[in-house]
């Protein structure tokens, strides 16, 4: 868990914390920290990157989200959908991508030239397998890889942007549009920290062969005509390398993105102690801030003195270590204690019965919150009528966290309770003066009475006439 860190007062991190259950919750914010002051006071932990977010892979639940949605340039993250275009197409089969070998012209190299367009030294019309273009394209970030990756499958540059839209639409991308296959071009190419990483945990959960790629700290490309002995491409991606200051033992990938317009991106995932973390950030300084010139100078022998410094693998790393060191699964609710007991009328062998959660309550839960802090609010239905069974609803608990609901948990009856025939009968007597129809019956006899009465004396009248 060691890493050199960086710490700019630029921002304080937002953590969303959400449920592991199919219940309702509202987000609750917390402020990660990067350790305690002198006075036992958790420190703020700030980041560089101005977008952010982080998902725990295991449940979905986002964690961290600061302008998540917001669009903005990908750079490079662009290439992690071309990577789904293609996967998709060989539907994740190593073996049929090793076997199928394509190549491009200058129509793939044309627009690269002049630009430092990252590159794996792919030639014009060299042929190279789908595989080693897909691991060209994933760790050092090729952009002819890109190319010729977009133009075999699509017919044209165009045409497959066309199929990465359709794809994204088809992952719910709200807030993306692509233009390009490897992001070198901002023109209509976006996309946000969110979708991004809905894109990654798609593939991440779909295709082993993506996983073992984007981990690789470098890979030799298969010999060609161009090179007789394959090319070697190493990620760009530093918290892979055991060599590199970056370096964080737990990361296993994904892709790394560096434009001006855009800031070093980055989109990675950790593994630690049975927890699992995707996060994807965006819009980190490209350029040494000038306290860090001033450390670099103080300090020759540290990373600093670096003419580059990596700041969104800086916030990965702080981002990882307060999550595995902080955030621990925490059992909220016991699905089998009896919580509360609700009345019940007309029951045969009981006139109550317990309640308990209808489901357990887990979520991750920063160690320095106490779960003391967590009010339970029960509320009970009113007029429960037998016969009751086991799981019935008849109440709700609510858990609620400074004045913010966490989640409400429906409560279920432990025990059946028959109905009682004649006490419902006797009930039902007693309650029948009261009642309306009981109104109505004595509104009609009445009626009938005046009726009759009146009819008789027209009758007797009628009567005294004809004598």
């Amino acid at each position: 868990m060691k890493y050199k860190k960086v710490i700019c007062a630029v921002l304080t991190l937002v953590l969303t914390v959400s449920i592991i259950s199919p219940l309702t919750a509202s987000a609750l914010n917390f402020t990660p920290s990067s350790g305690v002051d002198e006075k036992g006071e958790p420190v703020p932990l700030s980041l560089y990157s101005e977008s952010v977010y982080m998902i725990n892979l295991d449940t979905g639940d986002v964690i961290v989200d600061i302008n998540g949605d917001e669009e903005r340039a990908p750079a490079s993250l662009t290439k992690i959908m071309t990577a789904a275009v293609l996967l998709d197409e060989f539907k994740g089969s190593e073996k049929k991508m090793k076997e199928k070998y394509v190549s491009a012209g200058s129509e793939a190299f044309d627009e690269l030239y002049g630009t430092g367009a990252s590159t794996a030294d792919i030639q014009p019309n060299e042929k190279v397998n789908y595989y080693d273009l897909l691991a060209a394209l994933m760790i050092p970030s090729s952009c002819e890889a890109a190319n010729i990756i977009a133009i075999n499958l699509g017919g044209s540059i165009s045409g497959f942007c066309d199929m990465m839209n359709e794809k994204a639409e088809k992952l719910g991308l709200e807030h993306t549009h692509f233009s390009n296959a490897h992001g070198l071009f901002v023109s209509q190419n976006y996309s946000s920290c969110s979708d991004i990483a809905v894109l990654c945990k798609y593939l991440l959960d779909k295709y082993d062969v993506f996983k073992e790629i984007v981990a690789m700290p470098s890979y030799q490309m298969e010999s060609t005509e161009y090179h007789s002995v394959g090319s070697t491409i190493v990620n760009t991606n530093y918290m892979l390398s055991s060599t590199s200051d970056y370096y964080y033992s737990y990361v296993k990938g994904i892709k790394t993105g560096s434009l001006d317009a855009a800031g070093r991106c980055l989109a990675s995932y950790a593994s630690y102690d049975g927890y699992n973390y995707l996060t994807v950030t965006m819009g980190a300084p490209m350029e040494k801030l000038e306290e860090d010139v001033k450390k670099g100078e103080n300090d020759p022998e540290s990373f600093y003195a670096n003419d580059v410094i990596y700041y969104n693998m800086l916030d990965h790393a702080a981002l990882y270590d307060w999550a595995f060191d902080y955030l621990v699964s925490t059992d909220f609710i016991n699905p089998n204690s009896e919580v509360t007991e609700a009345a019940v009328e007309f029951g045969d062998n009981a006139d109550y019965v317990n309640l308990k959660p209808a489901e357990g309550y887990t979520q991750l839960w920063p160690k320095s919150v106490s779960t003391d802090e967590i009010e339970q609010q029960i509320s009970v239905k009113k007029n429960i009528v037998a016969p009751i069974e086991p799981g019935d609803v008849l109440g709700e608990m609510k858990l609620v966290y400074k004045g913010e609901e966490i989640a409400s948990i429906d409560l279920v009856a432990t025990s059946k309770v028959e109905r009682a025939a004649v006490s419902e009968k006797l009930e039902i007597a007693k309650a029948f003066p009261r009642s309306t129809e009981f109104r109505y019956a004595v509104y009609a006899v009445v009626m009938l009475f005046v009726v009759y009465t009146i009819g008789y004396v027209i009758y007797i009248q009628f009567k005294y006439m004809k004598k």
